[in-house]
């Protein structure tokens, strides 16, 4: 895109969270729109056309650069600078952003496009694009998940004693009660890290806390982390907070706070702001991080699908992973639309959101009838509503009350609602927020907001500016029906506070972003689903002004809340086994999870249909199960070469991201669903084999003497061999090939029907171990 000058401008990601939040009725093209126009502000600094560029090398083979100290490596990408002349206009400033060691072989700089085309005639220069900014994508959830003080997982690993969770978000508030070190031990040995705080605000559960946003770009240096946004408050405290009793928000969800680990330590990377997040920042945190010592790493933010030698964050993850570190992602918040999906490859965990069994339940009542009501969700729940005014109150659709816009209650739209509950919709580039917002400007007295089609029956709990419950779609299409169908249509609002036990939780959350993956076909995505819906977590400030402690909270939705749940569970397993790879976590946090809801019927969606595999991948995470998976799908970073060359890159392409020579005519070619991940997808089109072969290891980490049988569910339009159809293990780690054959029957693809879907379990005595298929017809 450019600007009315012309000049290139950085295409964008966001904060999964922090812009959901904010902008939850907002579309994905409403976001780049906004996040466009704040890197054309911060561009528009007197710098003519210099802007950060990130610029990959090839390190020559001729020459040696120490692993104890970066000088020379440094001095090295110095050498592809331009000479700065001191009397141009051009940018005096130092060039250099950040020269980076472990998670990739190249350095971000401050350059003009012309600069960049010099630099291409350098031996040693492999490519170069201007940075990116991406987007940002609790009382209940453990509880929910079957954690709980005293007994099972958390006991069994100690609450995660010992691992270190990083987090790259908007920074922390390191006084909130959450973090305190009340009875956690020092850090490992192993850490490397340092606290930017002054004074004691550092601890033995915050231990590390780096601010990398704005560095070198020609502003102030940046103080501490401190959060301004809350983002990274929330999620820091969902991974790893500690218990904080008398949590609530408006009196709502109250009860224990804590996080999935919660005697873990923390280490945070202030990478974001509300605008988003520079990829040259996340790429020098994730740089600082896995020198650092982390264990796992949490970044509930990502961008658009990309080739994975264009993704900063699928590289900085591919260094990790090396380094033995677990790396959690937000699948994104751009559903429920298909191929929708952040963060795809296959050496990351990729989250989408589902709901808990929590409700902060309103109701909406229409006309004189107690029976005719619509339940709904509300943050916000004033007890004194029915005792302040005369119920029911007149009732108005925002549609036939004001110009074109007025559906959407946007700003500015609405007239003659003085008095009357508002019926407004989702969507329109309008916040929900700000929905509530215009009906009160307008004098309105409450309003009832409800779905757009594709939201369903999916709504969140959110603190409005007045009287509000939110409904879904079929709600209002009947509430509308209502309202035309007399001349004088009444409604009451009805609060129910906290309500728990929703049979149907889990439910797949409507804005988790969806399959297939657009990067990777052949690989399954998203991975898993964990809780993401009106979750309660640690706030920099009281939203409610109920309280003058700093034991602040705030309940917000996103897939950006659901990553650090499974980042923490991630620790749990760390911390019971240590020895165990990122790959085989994965695998035990995909093989045991749940595809049942509360009522022992498959886990629906926004719709109240049964989710399908790319809606919640391997289903809903279960930690305890996760702990002891009976078998995992085990996979070494260096086994995703092949994968990479399969997938057509070049060979410079792969070293992008390997840091390494590769030959792709030496190293070999596998297809995409060759590679042994705990999920199938595999493709059935004109151009494919309509049989295709597949192998699988397992590593037997229960019982030493157990014997699996096999369970098919086989998709539709096909057929399935798998030998051998039993595994006996005679020893703990023992590893087993199994080979897996798809076959299309006729008709296959040519019947309507887009996907077939599946499994493939091995049953023991005490283990389930599940590989959901898909199969897309083209």
């Amino acid at each position: 895109m450019e600007n009315k000058k012309g000049a290139a401008l950085m295409p964008v990601i966001y904060l999964v969270g922090l812009v959901f939040m904010f902008c939850l009725s907002l579309t994905v093209a409403d976001y780049e729109e906004m996040a466009l126009e704040s890197v054309a502000a911060e561009k528009n600094d007197g710098s003519n056309d210099v802007q950060t560029y990130i610029v990959w090398v090839q390190k020559p083979a001729s020459q040696k650069f120490s692993a104890e100290s970066h000088e020379d490596l440094e001095s090295w990408y110095q050498s592809f600078l331009p000479e700065t002349d001191a009397n141009s206009n051009q940018l005096t400033k130092q060039r250099m952003v950040y020269a980076y060691h472990n998670v990739a072989t190249g350095f971000a700089a401050r350059l003009t496009p012309e600069e960049v085309k010099t630099m291409e005639t350098i031996e040693g220069f492999v490519s170069a694009r201007p940075e990116k900014i991406l987007p940002l994508q609790t009382t209940h959830s453990p509880d929910f998940l079957g954690l709980h003080q005293g007994f099972g997982l958390w006991e069994e690993t100690n609450y995660g004693e010992g691992v270190i969770i990083g987090l790259l978000d908007t920074g922390i508030t390191p006084d909130h009660p959450s973090f305190s070190d009340e009875g956690i031990p020092p850090p490992p040995a192993k850490w490397r890290g340092k606290c930017e705080f002054n004074g004691t605000l550092c601890n033995n559960k915050l231990i590390g806390a780096r601010n990398f946003k704005g560095v070198g770009k020609g502003q102030p240096p940046p103080g501490p982390p401190f959060d301004i946004d809350g983002h990274g408050t929330h999620t820091s405290s969902t991974a790893a907070g500690r218990f904080v009793e008398g949590a609530s928000v408006f009196g709502q969800a109250n009860g224990t706070a804590a996080g999935m680990a919660p005697k873990a330590h923390l280490a945070v990377y202030k990478v974001c702001s509300g605008f988003g997040c520079a990829e040259a920042d996340i790429l020098a945190a994730l740089d600082v991080a896995v020198d650092d010592g982390v264990d796992v790493l949490s970044l509930s933010l990502g961008g658009p699908s990309l080739p994975f030698y264009k993704d900063v964050i699928a590289i900085g993850a591919f260094a990790a992973i090396q380094k033995g570190i677990f790396f959690s992602c937000a699948a994104g918040n751009s559903g429920p639309f298909n191929r929708s999906l952040s963060n795809e490859a296959p050496w990351i965990l990729t989250v989408g959101a589902s709901t808990t069994d929590r409700i902060l339940k309103s109701e909406a009542q229409i006309g004189d009838d107690k029976n005719n009501h619509f339940d709904g969700k509300s943050l916000s729940q004033p007890q004194d509503f029915d005792s302040t005014v005369s119920l029911p109150l007149p009732l108005v659709y925002a549609g036939s009350v004001g110009n074109q816009p007025s559906a959407f209650c946007k700003e500015g739209t609405l007239e003659n609602v003085e008095g009357k509950i508002v019926l407004c919709e989702t969507g329109g580039g309008v916040t929900n927020i700000a929905k509530g917002e215009e009906v009160k400007r307008a004098g309105g007295a409450a309003m009832i907001l409800m779905n757009q089609e594709t939201d369903g029956f999916s709504t969140l709990a959110e603190s409005h500016a007045l009287p509000t419950t939110h409904v879904s779609y079929a709600a209002g299409l009947q509430i509308k029906s209502y309202i035309s169908s007399t001349s004088s249509p009444t409604a009451t609002i009805l609060f129910n506070g906290t309500v728990i036990g929703d049979a149907l939780a889990p439910r797949v959350a409507f804005f988790s972003s969806r399959g297939p993956n657009k990067a990777s076909p052949g690989i399954l995505k998203p991975d898993i689903i964990g809780p993401g819906v009106d979750i309660l977590a640690a706030w920099p400030v009281s939203v409610d002004n109920a309280t003058q402690s700093k034991a602040t909270f705030n309940i917000i939705s996103g897939t950006s809340m659901a990553c650090p749940h499974l980042s923490g569970i991630a620790a749990l397993v760390k911390s019971s086994h240590p020895d165990w790879s990122p790959a085989a976590i994965k695998s035990a946090i995909m093989t045991t999870a749940d595809v049942l809801n509360l009522a022992g019927l498959p886990i629906v969606d926004q719709e109240q249909k049964p989710a399908n595999v790319f809606e919640m991948g391997a289903g809903h995470v279960n930690p305890s199960k996760a702990n002891d998976p009976g078998l995992i799908y085990d996979t070494q970073p260096e086994d995703y070469i092949p994968y990479l060359c399969g997938l057509n890159y070049t060979d410079k392409e792969i070293q992008i991201i390997t840091q390494q020579k590769v030959n792709c005519s030496q190293v070999g070619v596998i297809s995409e669903a060759q590679l042994n991940y705990p999920s199938f997808s595999i493709k059935i089109g004109s151009n494919e084999s309509q049989s295709q072969y597949y192998t699988r290891t397992v590593r037997n980490v229960g019982p030493a003497s157990t014997t699996y049988n096999l369970d098919l569910l086989v998709p539709h339009k096909m057929g399935m061999s798998v030998n051998p159809g039993v595994l006996t293990f005679t020893e703990v780690n023992q590893e087993i090939t199994f080979h897996v054959e798809f076959i299309a029957q006729d008709g296959a693809g040519k019947d309507g029907v887009a996907f077939g879907q599946g499994y493939l379990r091995w049953v023991s005595d005490k283990h389930n171990v599940t590989s959901p298929i898909a199969v897309v017809f083209d």
